[in-house]
């Protein structure tokens, strides 16, 4: 199942050349994700919180390819992948509302804690249970964000020709 949605570029998320600002992308792919997860999996975090679990971003790495611009449609990609004891690595992908030009990719990775102390855990085996449910993409992590573009670019030309 491909998670993703479609979001307008809003004029206070741009800088005075009308492109999203740099900043802005990784809070609308993070929030694209959390829309995901209780849009596909109807899932919330206050859920977790409850449950004794959180998540505090550990790294995001990256890359910007193309400007998204004020009043742009864009559409979001989010997907898990990978999955350890302790965090979640996510890839999330913005591309052009028809999906045929790349603009960013993020990989983004989530230690889970304690919401009472601070302090990292591991996951339970319920949320191992669960998350292993979800699709887990297989994505060559070795080789990092940057040759994650070139795959998904080359992906993309073979997909218009």
């Amino acid at each position: 199942m491909e998670l993703q949605s479609t979001y307008r570029v809003r004029f206070n998320d741009c800088d005075p050349l009308g492109h999203l600002n740099n900043a802005r992308y990784i809070d609308y792919l993070l929030n694209a994700r959390e829309d995901h997860l209780g849009e596909f999996y109807h899932l919330s975090l206050p859920q977790f919180h409850r449950q004794g679990l959180a998540w505090v971003v550990k790294t995001h790495d990256i890359q910007y390819i193309k400007p998204a611009y004020y009043n742009e449609k864009v559409t979001i990609v989010s997907r898990l992948v990978e999955l350890t004891d302790t965090y979640i690595r996510v890839e999330m992908l913005m591309y052009d509302e028809k999906q045929q030009a790349l603009k960013a990719v993020l990989w983004t990775n989530f230690t889970c804690i304690d919401p009472q102390t601070g302090k990292r855990k591991n996951h339970t085996p319920e949320f191992m249970d669960l998350a292993r449910t979800m699709d887990l993409h297989t994505v060559d992590l070795a080789g990092g964000v940057a040759e994650r573009v070139k795959q998904l670019q080359a992906q993309a030309k073979a997909n218009a020709a």
